[in-house]
């Protein structure tokens, strides 16, 4: 049933009435300005110091409460962006429209688009500390950035001079109870492959389309350890599963929205002759089978399906143009052969994804078939290894690599002040110890230290569920207990 947070909820929690409203305002990355603009305004009109620049970064000021005026002064970290996916058959436009919720028991989810808790919630939170009038606690620099979810961006345009805080509380974790202190760094590979046509005969045969859908996705980084599918690699072993056993032609090869979301649905245009439809659809029966066992528990909803181009929705594939034979075999070999996954583990710490690498976009155009990767690693000389392999890669089947929008990773500070205030805070309000870990996510903290050595920061939030996927939901509950954690722990830095 839909339903309004405020008409469910109202008086119960400022910060979800204000994540709401800010969810009225489009916010994907590079789309920052209008929501820039509204933190800012709202600050401002409640007495805080505004600094915003050409990239619509913010850094927010609030004096300190009473008693806290010689307190070292705290920044308060988040990214006003969010991933922009959604369903096939949704109809929304990220560029205007608002993100609309619905209330299920304890989480609340959007109608068939991304939620944008990641870091949505982190904006809320800020929200809430400058509104609020009655909370204890340090000078706040509240520092909003732009661009995190694409490539950083913000964060490493920011001018650091003016922040006067060397403690940093990043709001743009999805697990409450769980301290992180180290992130995986990253870089963006891209492999593309020159398109060779050739005009499609009536020898060739009707026009098809191969669609692998229902996959659960995830975030690249987060989620990469479950080994969910990956819908562009998924295609690739079905184009090449194919190709061994029937002939036919290729048009195109598209999959994947955001290099940093694991994709849940590629397709394929291909031309089959009627005297090979029945093998084909032989290949894809056998293939269902096989992926129906293999990924019974990560994505029990996968399936490969055949529709014609009708039928699908569209005409003809590139308008009766096919690849020719070296880009049909350059197209499906990279496919099959970029490294895509978990890559290795880390072997000091338990269940840590040291690095891995995700085929988040697969698209087509006039003169050429791009395949854009995420690689992330914890060690630099991992992720360089990555970066070599796949150059390597683009030698053997003849087509242009590139990389870029490369960030750094988070190192682990033994020495952190910041950190046993959270765990003394968390044991006193909670009864159980907190959680420090490491993530194989990236987050902005690397480029903050990067700027900032003498930098100490800590990364929390409450409980976030597939993010970066339509299906990306929050706890409502989670964000109660987190506000009042952070609450408790804004009073205990009075040193």
């Amino acid at each position: 049933m839909k339903k309004s947070i405020n008409a469910k909820y109202t008086g119960d929690l400022k910060v979800l009435q204000l994540f709401e409203q800010l969810s009225a305002i489009p916010r994907g990355s590079g789309n920052e300005k209008a929501i820039s603009d509204f933190v800012a305004d709202f600050a401002r009109q409640r007495g805080c110091e505004v600094l915003q620049d050409e990239r619509h970064n913010l850094i927010i000021r609030k004096q300190a409460s009473a008693g806290y005026e010689h307190a070292e002064p705290v920044i308060f970290q988040g990214h006003l962006d969010m991933v922009c996916e959604k369903n096939k058959g949704t109809v929304h436009d990220f560029e205007n429209d608002p993100i609309t919720f619905r209330v299920e028991d304890d989480f609340i989810y959007a109608d068939g688009t991304t939620l944008g808790a990641d870091n949505g919630i982190a904006v809320a939170t800020a929200l809430a500390l400058i509104d609020s009038a009655e909370l204890a606690h340090p000078e706040l620099e509240i520092l909003m950035t732009t661009e995190e979810e694409t490539t950083m961006g913000g964060a490493f345009a920011l001018d650091v001079s003016t922040l006067k805080g060397r403690r940093m509380i990043n709001f743009d974790s999805d697990r409450e109870g769980v301290l992180f202190v180290s992130s995986a760094g990253g870089v963006n590979l891209y492999h593309t492959v020159p398109i060779g046509w050739r005009e499609a005969k009536q020898e060739d045969g009707d026009s098809y389309v191969i669609v692998v859908q229902g996959l659960r996705g995830g975030h690249s980084g987060d989620d990469i350890i479950h080994e969910r599918g990956n819908a562009n690699k998924l295609l690739g072993r079905a184009l090449g599963e194919l190709d061994r056993r029937v002939s036919f032609g290729l048009a195109s090869v598209t999959g994947g929205m955001k290099a940093n979301a694991i994709p849940r649905e590629a397709e394929a245009a291909v031309y089959i002759r009627k005297s090979d439809l029945e093998a084909t659809q032989e290949v894809i029966a056998d293939l269902n089978t096989v992926l129906g066992d293999e990924f019974r528990v990560s994505d029990k909803d996968i399936r490969i399906e055949l529709h014609a181009s009708a039928e699908w929705g569209g005409d003809s594939p590139q308008d009766g143009k096919l690849f020719d034979d070296a880009t049909k075999s350059a197209a499906i070999g990279l496919l099959e052969l970029i490294p895509n996954g978990v890559l290795s583990m880390d072997k000091a710490i338990p269940n840590l994804v040291r690095t891995s690498s995700n085929l988040g976009i697969v698209s087509t155009g006039d003169e050429s078939i791009v395949m854009q990767s995420l690689a992330r690693s914890s060690h630099r000389s991992q992720l360089d290894d990555v970066l070599r392999r796949m150059e390597t890669l683009s030698g053997f089947v003849s087509c242009g690599f590139r990389f870029d929008s490369y960030f750094p990773g988070w190192p682990y500070l033994a020495d952190s002040r910041l950190r046993p205030v959270f765990e003394e805070v968390y044991m006193r309000r909670f009864g159980k110890s907190l959680e420090v870990k490491a993530i194989h996510a990236g987050l902005e903290c690397g480029v903050l230290v990067g700027k900032l050595p003498e930098l100490d920061a800590v990364s929390y939030g409450p409980n976030l569920y597939d993010i970066h996927t339509p299906q990306e939901h929050l706890s409502i509950t989670s964000v109660e207990r987190s506000w009042a954690f952070l609450v408790d722990v804004l009073r205990a830095l009075k040193q």
